[in-house]
């Protein structure tokens, strides 16, 4: 069964509440409260009263508890603009859009979710792997390692006038000189 609640004409852009309402659809209704409570917003303020409202429906109305509903829809619509004028310079005007919302809260009933059990500390669960027959994959291709020589750092040679490998030109010592 679903409840229902509306605020119409609420004197702020529908832009300001649609931030709030995302946030809150399909939670518990109980834990939007709280959520929305928190939040230092005008638009927060609005909704949690229309929330507030939606719940008091559906204990009163319907005999249905708290603690299960779910918000199934949190919708925030444009109510009609009203138009201003503001004096501007040289004798000209400027128009204020004065907005308003209607915020709708549909409320559902949901079964109570059980907790799950928990687990005792300090238990680990071991992993063990099994293979499929089918499953093994042919090994991966490797490269051949080289050989440890290959991997020492080798000397110049007398005639190039290059640094030997993992020395730096700036770590030059007074004994070698390039030419």
């Amino acid at each position: 069964m679903d409840i229902k609640a509306e605020h119409r004409f609420a004197k702020i852009s529908a832009f300001k509440v649609r931030e709030v309402t995302r946030e809150i659809q399909g939670m518990p209704a109980e834990a939007a409260l709280e959520v929305i409570n928190l939040i230092p917003k005008k638009s927060a303020r609005l909704i949690g009263k229309v929330l507030a409202s939606a719940i008091a429906n559906a204990e009163n109305n319907n005999n249905l508890r708290a603690t299960n509903l779910v918000i199934k829809e949190a919708v925030a619509g444009e109510g009609p603009t009203m138009k201003r004028m503001h004096t501007r310079a040289r004798g000209g005007g400027a128009r204020i859009m004065k907005r308003s919302a209607h915020i709708k809260i549909i409320l559902t009933e949901a079964e109570p979710v059980a907790e799950k059990p928990k687990k005792a500390k300090g238990i680990k669960k071991t992993k063990t792997k099994v293979v499929s027959p089918k499953a093994t994959a042919a090994p991966a291709l490797t490269a051949p390692s080289p050989d440890v020589s290959q991997l020492r750092a080798e000397s110049a040679d007398a005639t190039s006038k290059s640094l030997a490998a993992g020395e730096h030109p700036e770590k030059v010592t007074s004994s070698e000189t390039i030419k």
